[in-house]
């Protein structure tokens, strides 16, 4: 190893050791050793067990809600900025609080904005994710950001299962972007849902933009909530006469009766990745590792090498 390049260790927040130990594993390194004391009142600080002096530090966070994960990362990441390491990655599978990217109406915050300063703020010099929910959030940055698609992890799989008539949808206007880039690769058509909310994570009404009749539908999306919105989808599309609905969704949110509505629905197949930890199984929900995926991109990074043959569409 030259004197030039540090080495490598990998860290993980509390509730993603279950993912960083698989990363770790992909990479060919351990999991670095990290000690969590608590005080009675709910107060916690982490402390490496080990030196990272001069040393590239990847710490690996998904920071769903509660709250306590994004605040573990950021004590983790100000920790391995005061032990001195040289470089610090904030490896952040699923990017919290990534739907408040924008003002929709007076008197809210942009939490996405806030979250980004929060971390570099904290001392991440780097930030590695995977499909934020609006791709402008990378700009919040003033450090580099590493998006990563889970397409990467999800086309080889929708390729083995050899459907006739394919069609990929999106559940919703904004979704339409990924949808068509699915599409495009696959050689496929699409349709387009268009949904009319009460509330957030209540719907009012849905149309189909689209012609399903006969086909095998695939629903693209970036994250699956309550489960409401794609439910409400595949029960449509069966309505139109769709032979199958499946949907894929990045980020296994799954709040309040989701699974229960994905179980009652007539999705075929649910399919997402680990970079949430599912709270219960379910034989309508497959999940694909995104950890080779990030292993392979992190050593890329370390070793500076391009990562753009990472990106299949």
């Amino acid at each position: 190893m030259s004197h030039l390049e540090p080495e490598a260790k990998i860290f993980a927040c509390s509730q993603s050791v279950y993912l960083a130990e698989k990363i770790a594993k992909q990479y060919g390194i351990p999991l670095g050793k990290v000690t969590m004391s608590k005080y009675s009142d709910g107060e916690f600080q982490p402390s490496y067990e080990e030196s990272i002096r001069g040393l590239r530090v990847f710490i690996v966070c998904s920071t769903f809600p509660n709250a306590d994960n994004l605040m573990e990362l950021l004590l983790m990441i100000d920790a391995a900025k005061r032990a001195s390491a040289r470089h610090i990655t904030a490896v952040i599978p699923y990017f919290g609080w990534a739907r408040q990217d924008r003002k929709d109406k007076p008197r809210v915050p942009i939490g996405a904005k806030l979250t980004a300063k929060l971390l570099e703020s904290a001392g991440a010099t780097r930030v590695m994710t995977m499909d934020l929910h609006a791709d402008q959030i990378q700009g919040f940055f003033e450090k580099p950001v590493d998006h990563l698609f889970a397409s990467t992890i999800f086309l080889p799989y929708v390729e083995s299962l050899g459907l006739d008539n394919l069609t990929i949808a999106s559940p919703d206007m904004g979704g339409s972007k990924r949808a068509y880039a699915y599409s495009k690769f696959l050689n496929s058509d699409v349709v387009i849902c268009y949904k009319q909310r009460k509330a957030a994570n209540v719907i009012d009404t849905m149309e189909l933009i689209g012609e399903v009749k006969g086909r095998n539908v695939i629903l693209v999306d970036d994250m699956i909530d309550t489960g409401g919105t794609l439910a409400k989808a595949a029960d449509l599309m069966i309505e139109k006469g769709a032979l199958s609905v499946r949907a894929i969704c990045t980020h296994a949110i799954l709040s309040g009766e989701a699974y229960e509505k994905i179980e009652k629905s007539q999705l075929s197949e649910l399919i997402v990745t680990d970079s949430i930890p599912l709270k219960k199984e379910s034989n309508k929900i497959r999940v694909l590792s995104c950890a080779p995926l990030f292993a392979e991109v992190m050593h890329m990074v370390h070793h500076n090498n391009s990562i753009s043959g990472k990106f299949i569409m």
